[in-house]
């Protein structure tokens, strides 16, 4: 199932302190950037990061992207400033 536009403009406005926050789409979903690091996506309308010491430190649940992929974390905070800081220590693990 692809994600709604929608939902990619709320995340994107949720994440508007992340410092470089780019997307670009893929087969209906879309994969998020701050600079030139990939972070996350939005896959069925879910907002999704990777998973690193301290993403996993945080205690969120965990989902599976799509068939076949690697577990990553589902981020379901709607505080932009908790994201940039969160994204930000995970862009420095990556």
């Amino acid at each position: 199932m692809a994600s709604s536009n929608d939902y990619l403009v709320y995340v994107l406005d949720i994440c508007r302190e992340v410092n470089g926050l780019h997307y670009k789409k893929m087969m209906g979903e879309y994969l998020l950037y701050s600079g030139p690091t990939l972070f996350g996506g939005i896959y069925d309308n879910r907002f999704l990061i990777k998973v690193t010491p301290s993403t996993k430190a945080l205690g969120l649940r965990e989902a599976i992207p799509y068939p076949g992929a690697k577990p990553m974390l589902v981020l379901d905070s709607e505080n932009p400033r908790e994201i940039a800081e969160i994204v930000e220590l995970l862009v420095k693990e990556l």
